[in-house]
């Protein structure tokens, strides 16, 4: 056992010496702000380009919602191209793989592939009006699986064409690299997609409340933080730790209360094939119709109330935020890791006084997954819109049919 560990220490020791490094990201930094802030020291410089950043990111956040739901799609679909640009490229750099034949090809070929697949899944799953209506699409939809199946074989085979003597190894690595790229970024920018059709405000309140921890917790370190929290990121802190926990659960309930009152951001978002518009309008089901629920005796003495009202959905949001506050930063924690583990600072650039995309988005990709498995394991039910677009793409005698047999059904229960 001792052997097997020396042999395993001096493995790993060889392949972190083995890592080149890699060259530090360029200041970003508008030179407006840089000429504004320069009298300022770098812990409060950084302070700032971080706020001003920010409040500019959530601004634009906020138009993009009040221009719909697609135009959320497409944002979310800009940020996983840009995440996967990003870890993609830290890969070529710490391999010098440059140079490899076909690979940096081969890389947005699969990525294309992948999101063929995952948005034929979607179109199939919530345009099946439209598409009925299109012939050319029948054929794309009907066999989508197979086509999608062919795409990713034919990258598949170049792959292994392409691979060179004295550089398999390396070929592979980065093979590996690619997949789990794909594996981090577009499944979960699908299941975001998921989340949205359920509902914007299943979309809006998990990654509001990712977005309210980060910040809450970088405040409360800023001022307060003294105990360190986790090696891997030394930065972080107990005190922003809790102070962002009990800041992003307050938050999730205040803001889901504002959320639930308006149809726009409650109803599941769907495809009108008659004005080829998404539309957001529905009767509100019981999560967001206002309940009196009774105050527990410990609270009522403290709060001084009985009975408070209040929408079913806070609940839920109670949930989100204490994911979002607790489990959300260990996707943090993970790309810090992989940060130190390739001697980088950060993911890119991109956004002066925050990194990349991907560092910002660490944590969502993680809290995406949580909601669509919330939703399905508590919140889905059965859903008789979805079954009736189903059955209107069936043939003619396809759905007598099912009429049939439904009616025989409701007969032998005494319903008909």
């Amino acid at each position: 056992e001792v052997d097997l560990d020396e042999r395993l220490g001096e493995l790993d020791l060889r392949n972190d010496s083995d890592i080149p490094d890699v060259p530090p990201p360029t200041d970003s930094t508008p030179e407006i702000l840089k000429r504004a802030l320069s009298g300022l020291s770098a812990r409060w410089k950084n302070w700032w380009i971080r706020g001003i950043l920010t409040l500019a990111m959530i601004s634009a956040f906020f138009l993009i919602i009040y221009l719909g739901s697609f135009m959320l799609m497409l944002l979310v679909l800009s940020i996983q191209v840009k995440c996967y640009h990003e870890i993609i490229t830290i890969g070529y750099r710490v391999y010098h793989s440059y140079d490899l034949p076909w690979f940096r090809s081969l890389s947005w070929y699969f990525l294309l592939c992948v999101n063929y697949f995952f948005y034929g899944e979607t179109v199939a799953d919530y345009f099946a009006t439209f598409v009925q209506r299109r012939e050319q699409l029948q054929f794309l939809i009907r066999y989508h699986r197979f086509i999608s199946f062919a795409l990713y074989l034919t990258g598949f085979c170049i792959f292994v064409l392409s691979l060179v003597k004295k550089h398999y190894r390396l070929q592979f690595y980065m093979f590996a690299w690619t997949h789990v790229t794909l594996l981090i970024t577009v499944t979960q920018s699908h299941l975001v997609i998921q989340n949205l059709f359920e509902g914007m405000i299943w979309f809006l309140v998990p990654i509001s409340s990712v977005i309210c921890n980060d910040i809450a917790a970088y405040i409360f370190g800023f001022f307060f933080g003294r105990t360190p929290l986790i090696k891997l990121s030394p930065k972080k802190t107990w005190e922003g730790f809790i102070g962002g926990f009990f800041s992003t659960v307050v938050f999730g309930f205040i803001f889901s209360y504002f959320l639930a009152q308006y149809q726009y951001f409650v109803c599941p978002v769907e495809y009108n094939s008659e004005t080829n518009r998404f539309v957001t309008e529905c009767e509100p089901s019981e999560l967001f119709q206002m309940k009196k629920y009774l105050v527990p005796p410990l609270l009522q003495a403290v709060l001084g109330w009985e009975t408070v009202n209040m929408y079913p959905f806070q609940m839920h949001s109670i949930a989100l935020s204490t994911f979002a506050s607790l489990i959300g930063p260990f996707g943090g924690f993970f790309a810090s890791g992989f940060k130190r583990a390739f001697k980088i600072k950060d993911f890119a650039d991109t956004i002066p006084g925050h990194g990349g995309i991907m560092d910002r988005f660490d944590c969502q990709y993680l809290m995406a997954t949580f909601v669509h498995v919330y939703i399905t394991s508590f919140i889905r039910g059965p859903n008789p819109s979805k079954l009736l677009k189903q059955l209107l793409i069936l043939q003619p005698e396809q759905q007598l049919s099912v009429y049939k047999t439904l009616k025989s059904h409701l007969i032998g229960k005494g319903i008909l």
